[in-house]
């Protein structure tokens, strides 16, 4: 959960219908407007600038909301706010809060006689630290307590609350580990839903550390820092942690450990150890290029065992050749390699790169990378070697990438003709339109652009022709004209591309953009091209389909009334009517156009 800072706006005041909408966006803020109106939004509490509510979904989320400057921000803990930020039911719960500063206003006002709408429940936090101001000690501790019984966030703080203030003297480290394992221990599988809640108490524990660092315990921190790491490392087998959350603290305990090796200044061989063995047995990247981001700590010492500790586990890796596996490569040879990559990249020197790099030479790609790295340090005679030779090795799957790296030199070289052969195998092994572009961007280095054009455009056609006289399961391209389409809108051919449109059809998303294209000055071929997908955008039978019908049969409608077609756009209105008849939403929405 994001800390706030206090602002002296009251929320009441922050949030207005312009507010949310501009937080949220046209579609998150219709959306919550029907979850307001279908009443979801729970009781609110209010305390100054900030408030909270909880809002019926596909299950029941937490909202919080705050004054922003001079706006309104929040947070709610379903799926939607972990992806987009401020969702519907941050929505709601605005909509909601305005809602009742109008009936604070109204009582303040004669009410008019009548039936009484109902209210809105809120609660405000100055009323309620009023009341327990008047309780008794005794009875605030059992209320909490009994709360603590089933409330795991609270327990934990309290617990928190406890072990610091005893912390003031000497840290209690076993209870500090148990307050971690209680935090992240999963009993059961955390599911995309739960996730959020589930970190919120991780969040709190590590908080607890943050403050141990503060008060000066940097050598505790670093052990619980590390105990905290392997906890989540495991957690993260049992959670859905697609939106982050838990990855998002795993990084954070890490910054933390580093602050605190930094205070605490470890011994450098140990610290220098304890990081190498933990980011060759990691599968999330934990102390990632270490070397790196703890040189400070590390010093010439703890630097020197880490390179002799890489050095001993990258003797013991294989080297590959052009076409070989080794089944570790993605596992302890990946993270060596990766430790050794930086390690020569540290020193600046591009021989010791290459050395690195060369000891797997098992795909097209390796060699790319070596070329690269010559090339990036202007040495291209070996650039160009290296390119060489991985084509040489991998003559039937060469990487594309390596061809079209291998044409840039040859053009370098003024060797323009094999550089546009090079370029033409990986148009016509995949002729696209990003293909057809890069053609173009190496012919042009030649002045040669309207004859590999020409063949292109030729070889695209019988690349058709082939594809309608083949099965579709043996032939993978498609068969009408969309690649032309796209290659004749990018040149800005929008003629030539309407003919090829009409001459061998297309994808839908290119008749809109043709549509648009003529919607000025042919109204009636847009209009028809609208007209012929309607039917299929209906078809798929949900209300996000039916409301773009409908908004496309009114544009339809506007294109045809212009070109003095009107009596012909009713007749088509009521076939429209007549042919969709038995889908009840979407006729509801056709009430709309006339």
């Amino acid at each position: 959960m994001r800390k706030i800072a206090k602002s002296e706006k009251d929320i009441k005041t922050a949030v207005t219908h312009a507010s949310l909408r501009q937080m949220a966006g046209g579609r998150s803020y219709e959306r919550g407007v029907g979850y307001f109106e279908d009443g979801l939004v729970g009781s609110i509490a209010i305390d100054g600038n900030e408030a909270m509510a909880k809002v019926e979904g596909t299950r029941t989320y937490r909202v919080r909301l705050w004054a922003d400057g001079e706006g309104v921000d929040g947070e709610c803990t379903c799926p939607a706010y972990a992806d987009s930020g401020f969702c519907k039911h941050c929505v709601a719960v605005g909509l909601s809060l305005i809602e009742t500063a109008k009936e604070d206003a109204s009582d303040k006002t004669q009410q008019k006689p009548g039936r009484k709408k109902k209210k809105t429940k809120t609660v405000t936090m100055d009323d309620l630290r009023a009341h327990l101001k008047e309780m008794q000690k005794d009875d605030l501790v059992e209320i909490i307590i009994g709360q603590a019984m089933n409330d795991e966030r609270l327990r934990l703080r309290l617990i928190l609350n406890r072990e610091k203030k005893a912390a003031s003297g000497s840290v209690d480290l076993d209870s500090f580990r148990g307050i971690i394992d209680s935090a992240v221990q999963t009993g059961r599988y955390v599911d995309y839903y739960d996730v959020h809640d589930y970190c919120s108490c991780i969040d709190e524990a590590v908080d607890s550390l943050d403050e141990l660092l503060k008060d000066g315990h940097a050598e505790e921190v670093i052990e619980l820092a590390e105990y905290a790491l392997a906890a989540v490392e495991r957690a993260l087998q049992n959670v859905d942690d697609s939106n982050g959350y838990l990855g998002g603290i795993l990084e954070k305990i890490q910054e933390l450990h580093l602050a605190a090796c930094k205070k605490a200044k470890p011994d450098p061989e140990q610290i220098a150890r304890r990081l190498f063995e933990w980011e060759m047995r990691t599968e999330w990247d934990t102390f990632h290029y270490a070397v790196d981001t703890y040189a400070a700590v590390l010093g010439k010492k703890g630097i020197e065992t880490y390179k002799q500790l890489a050095g001993e586990r990258w003797s013991k890796v294989s080297a590959l050749k052009p076409g070989e596996n080794n089944s570790d490569r993605y596992g302890n040879n990946y993270r060596i390699t990766s430790i050794m990559e930086k390690i020569a990249e540290k020193s600046g020197d591009v021989e010791a790169q290459v050395e690195v790099k060369k000891r797997d030479l098992s795909h097209a790609y390796s060699y790319l990378q070596i070329a690269e790295l010559y090339r990036k340090h202007k040495k291209y005679d070996k650039a160009l070697e290296w390119a060489e030779a991985g084509l040489a090795a991998f003559p039937k799957n060469a990487d594309s990438r390596l061809r079209e790296f291998l044409a840039d030199e040859y053009h370098r070289e003024k060797r323009h003709d094999e550089a546009m052969n090079l370029v033409w195998m990986n148009f016509s092994e995949r002729p696209c339109l990003s293909n057809y572009q890069i053609l173009k961007s190496h012919a042009d280095k030649s002045g040669l652009w309207p004859q590999w054009r020409e063949k292109a455009l030729a070889f695209i056609r019988e690349d058709i022709a082939k594809s309608k006289n083949s099965r579709p399961h043996f032939y993978w391209r498609q068969a009408d004209h969309s690649l032309l389409v796209e290659i004749f809108l990018w040149e800005k051919k929008n003629e030539d591309a309407w003919v090829e449109a009409q001459a061998g059809g297309c994808d839908m998303n290119l008749w809109f953009k043709l549509a648009a294209l003529r919607e000025k000055d042919h109204p009636e071929d847009a209009a028809n091209v609208y007209s012929a997908q309607l039917y299929a955008i209906v078809n798929q039978k949900n209300n996000d389909a039916y409301k773009q019908g409908v908004n496309l049969i009114k544009k339809i409608g506007v294109l045809m009334k212009g070109a003095g077609k009107e009596k012909e756009f009713k007749a088509y209105l009521e076939q429209v009517r007549i042919t969709h008849k038995p889908k009840r939403n979407f006729m509801k929405l056709l009430q709309s156009v006339t």
